[in-house]
């Protein structure tokens, strides 16, 4: 196909992969502590908006994206007080941040812009064509910095995971917490540590919907991007490098989809192309999901001294 030998589609594929990969990123240090982040879509929410609204009120950019990650990590603190402080359900912690932190960022925006019909706008990241090296690759060269941090922290949290003592503090936190605490390794802060350092990527992973793939903040302009990490990080089984995999075989899809329905000789409903990412990532995690090897203590509450 003449779709994929160009270097635009594939620019496409990582702009569209970059919020994917910050995001599983996220859900996948929350998860390897052994603790099930569903508020990822409310974060991501919550993140677009303060960056935004910070770089609108006169910060810089890095300094926008610096307010989405602590508000990501914010609302990470109120899961893990919840989930791991007070043991409560991860499920419902979960959803109630998403349903808190969506809510909060709609009220907050129409509070902070009463009268305006269309959002106001910012000057976002600008494409690294002008870097020395990077400025030199056809794909890379069209992307914005928060691109090139995504795809530098994958292997830095595969490097954390698998070759440091806080990675395998991490890693058995959620595998075994209490051989863990029999070690001395103290769980209670390893997995608030996990929640909140992930909950503040996703807030990354928000900040660049706004400051870097769009201009503005809209509502619903997440897009059940936090459901499809969260697949994705099962997808992975729970590895940094698959996670970048699979992100961008998802932003693959969709990048493709958007080319059919614009080529002009699409012949097929266009629904059926919106579909089509969907359907063929919920294909290909099936087929992967069965020798997933995850975490054994994902979404068991722990409480100190129970064995």
């Amino acid at each position: 196909m003449d779709i994929l030998a160009t270097p635009d589609f594939w620019s496409a594929v990582l702009r569209i992969g970059t919020p994917l990969i910050l995001g599983t990123l996220g859900v996948l240090l929350c998860e390897r502590a052994g603790v099930l982040n569903l508020g990822i879509e409310g974060i991501l929410v919550a993140g677009a908006f303060t960056g935004w609204l910070a770089v609108y009120l006169g910060a810089s950019l890095w300094t926008g994206v610096l307010v989405a990650a602590l508000t990501g990590a914010v609302f990470g603190l109120l899961h893990a007080a919840l989930t791991v402080g007070l043991a409560l359900s991860q499920h419902v912690s979960g959803l109630g941040i998403t349903l808190l932190a969506t809510a909060l960022s709609y009220f907050a925006y129409r509070v902070s812009f009463p009268q305006v019909s269309t959002p106001p706008t910012v000057t976002p990241f600008g494409p690294m064509q002008d870097w020395a090296l990077l400025g030199q690759i056809p794909v890379l060269s069209t992307q914005t910095p928060l691109t090139l941090l995504a795809l530098v922290l994958v292997p830095v949290l595969a490097y954390l995971l698998y070759r440091t003592p806080l990675g395998l503090a991490l890693r058995m936190c959620g595998e075994n917490p209490q051989a863990a605490e029999g070690q001395g390794i103290p769980v209670v802060a390893v997995r608030t540590g996990a929640i909140v350092a992930g909950s503040a990527l996703m807030g990354v992973a928000g900040a660049f919907l706004t400051l870097s793939a769009f201009n503005a903040f809209y509502f619903n302009m997440v897009n059940g991007r936090g459901w499809i990490c969260v697949a994705l990080v099962v997808f992975a089984s729970w590895k940094p490098g698959k996670a970048l995999l699979g992100a961008l075989l998802f932003a693959f899809f969709d990048a493709l989809q958007l080319r059919l329905q614009q080529s002009g000789d699409a012949w097929l409903p266009y629904q059926l192309y919106l579909m089509l990412p969907y359907a063929l990532s919920i294909l290909a995690l099936v087929l992967v999901a069965r020798k997933a090897a995850y975490p054994q203590a994902l979404m068991k509450p722990y409480r100190k001294g129970e064995r």
